[in-house]
């Protein structure tokens, strides 16, 4: 019997990382019925009980933000009697820009409570990022006995930092395909609380949390550059806002609730459950992801996998997020903050709609060898081959 803990934010926390864990998880328990998952997860809106979700035990065992102290998740480890594999999903918004998780886990090996200990890192730093604390850290990440990361971006980047290569393994973000697929425009909008009369006309949706760098400006602006076609389209903007004090960005939120006003926009501020952004992706004619990017950092959109298990058209910027856009479908992506170009793709993609579809195949070939079941496997195989080297 295989024993695996997952240190990582868990829901009801908000969080891309939290949704991902639990994607993993619902995929290796059919699997490996056998084995005993337990999730160490922040102490956030679940409060510091632990829990039964399903079956797989969440003990809330760190603070979210950075810990100056992790001897709680040493305790929640010795309080389940150790474990085989101790895995961290890694993102610096959690785990702060230290070392500090990583001497946790490796004084809970030293102290006989886990056998080997696995990093996913979920974003990669570059050396342009002029941010040392996140160099420093990813050098000592040579002492993980593996590191799992999305692309091929950053798999090479953290060889060209001095990571052992022996150690990096690449298992992409897992795609679900959408279940939503075969329900009426007429359902799916009832679902998410919207009439027929609100959304005529083709529907544009950008899903996912509403922040600066997802480039929100950019498609408004290309709204407004679409006359006379605007009148033809609907754009769904959908997501929590993640502004953080950030003045420019709250400008920019604002700017966006004015001009809906003007537009034909439907604007949900709201929280997403991963249900209702594969709904909106089912309603969609046409998703458009218009990030831009921070310099010096090496990420994957799990929206984007969200999006293309729909077999949608997707638009997007040729930013380090949205590689595997970039890959598979060059055609839809776009120069970042280019209102005039993003425009005359939409235009190009509404008048091609069959052709794009066509077009975008490689894409969708990809979304099927990238089921949440296929890189569960690809885990699986890691953690064996870990325990027994």
């Amino acid at each position: 019997m295989l024993r695996l803990a997952y240190v990582s934010t868990y829901p009801p926390t908000h969080c891309g990382v939290a949704e991902y864990t639990r994607f993993l998880i619902r995929a290796l328990k059919p699997l490996y019925p056998e084995l005993e998952i337990y999730v160490l997860s922040d102490i956030g809106e679940g409060g510091s009980e632990v829990r039964l979700e399903g079956d797989v035990e969440v003990h809330p065992s760190f603070i979210q933000g950075g810990s100056d102290d992790y001897s709680r998740l040493l305790d929640s480890i010795s309080e389940i009697g150790g474990v085989d594999i101790l895995h961290v999903q890694h993102e610096y918004g959690i785990y702060g820009r230290d070392d500090r998780i990583l001497k946790a886990c490796l004084e809970a090996k030293r102290e006989n409570l886990v056998k080997k200990v696995v990093f996913t890192l979920h974003t990669v730093y570059h050396p342009s990022s002029r941010s040392p604390e996140t160099l420093a850290f990813q050098r000592e990440l040579n002492r993980a006995d593996a590191l799992i990361v999305h692309s091929y971006l950053m798999e090479f980047e953290l060889h060209n930092q001095g990571i052992d290569p022996t150690i990096v393994r690449r298992i992409p973000h897992g795609t679900l395909l959408n279940p939503h697929l075969d329900e009426t425009r007429k359902e799916l909008l009832l679902s998410l609380g919207l009439r027929e009369r609100e959304a005529p006309g083709i529907i544009l949706t950008t899903p996912g949390f509403l922040r600066r760098d997802k480039g929100l400006d950019l498609l408004v602006n290309a709204m407004n550059s679409l006359e006379p076609f605007r009148e033809n389209f609907t754009l769904l903007i959908a997501g929590e806002k993640r502004v953080g004090g950030d003045p420019e960005a709250e400008k920019m939120i604002e700017a966006i609730e004015e001009e809906s006003r003007k537009l034909n926009v439907i604007f949900l501020d709201r929280y997403l459950s991963d249900d209702e952004i594969l709904r909106i992706a089912a309603l969609s004619d046409i998703i458009i992801l218009p990030y831009r990017d921070v310099a010096g950092k090496y990420s994957v959109s799990g929206i984007l996998h969200l999006s293309m298990g729909s077999f949608k058209p997707i638009i997007g910027t040729r930013v380090p997020r949205l590689l595997e856009l970039y890959q598979f479908s060059p055609r839809t992506t776009v120069t970042p903050m280019n209102p005039t170009e993003l425009a005359k793709i939409i235009k190009w993609c509404v008048r091609n709609y069959d052709y794009v579809v066509a077009y975008m195949s490689s894409l969708y070939g990809y979304a099927i060898r990238t089921q949440w079941v296929r890189m569960a496997r690809r885990h699986l195989s890691l953690y064996r081959e870990l325990l027994t080297s």
